[in-house]
């Protein structure tokens, strides 16, 4: 059967364009794998296969092998001899070092936004607190997911502010490779009783409404610093307890 010149015409394009399908899933798979990362839903030293991951992603292997590659570029996972990848274990080195890189680009960042925020991204961010303390008033359900989200969405609003295209892409990484540690942070807060984390923020929203870039900078830096620093006690007292 002789093909109408229609059909001709899209065979020609066809050969000429690539498919988009296979890349739309693999964009799909590692936006949902940066999601889990960065909200903790997967812990320190946790590994995963990519058939595990497929499965539970509902789709094939090659796009959750594509999505790891450049999870493992990224730092935000580790590559294994089997052909799984791990979560990397939280050390004293690794918390440090993630510390001062987000101390140095972070406090660059929220200095730059001081200057830039406007009365509406001031209310915005306060509405945010606002979820903030209805969230914690529900005492009997503590939602770890929730206040991820809510943490993210509080500083990245005041972020986008900067001003910076090359500042944004590295806080996203950095905040890809500190989610495993902060989601464990936030339960060690949880058992030691400690509930009020919200009252870090406010400083923050107190210096960006009088633009005082230094007073925002010492508050994030006081915020952020937090949950490093509690990791790393817990990780030298248990050091000491193996000693003994």
């Amino acid at each position: 059967m002789h093909k109408t010149a229609t059909e001709r015409n899209n065979e020609t394009i066809a050969a000429q364009l690539a498919p988009v399908g296979r890349e739309t899933v693999q964009d799909r798979v590692y936006s949902e794998l940066r999601r889990a990362l960065i909200g903790g839903l997967f812990e320190p030293s946790q590994v995963l296969t990519i058939r595990g991951l497929a499965d539970a992603l509902v789709t094939s292997t090659m796009p959750v092998r594509e999505a790891l590659g450049r999870l493992i570029t990224e730092k935000a996972l580790e590559a294994l001899p089997n052909r799984s990848v791990r979560v990397p274990p939280i050390t004293l080195d690794r918390l440090d070092d993630l510390l001062r890189a987000r101390i140095l680009i972070e406090g660059e960042a929220i200095a730059l936004a001081a200057a830039r925020m406007v009365p509406r991204q001031i209310s915005t961010i306060e509405t945010i607190l606002g979820e903030w303390d209805e969230m914690r008033a529900l005492k009997h359900k503590k939602d770890v997911d929730r206040e991820v989200t809510l943490n993210q969405s509080f500083h990245f609003e005041i972020y986008r502010s900067c001003g910076s295209a090359v500042l944004i892409p590295m806080i996203e990484s950095l905040w890809l490779q500190s989610g495993p540690c902060i989601r464990v942070a936030i339960y060690a807060f949880s058992e030691a009783g400690e509930v009020d984390t919200a009252q870090y923020h406010r400083r923050i929203v107190e210096a960006l409404a009088t633009q005082d870039a230094r007073a925002a900078r010492d508050a994030l830096v006081a915020d952020i610093s937090r949950p490093f620093t509690f990791l790393r006690s817990k990780l030298q007292s248990a050091a000491g307890k193996d000693q003994t």
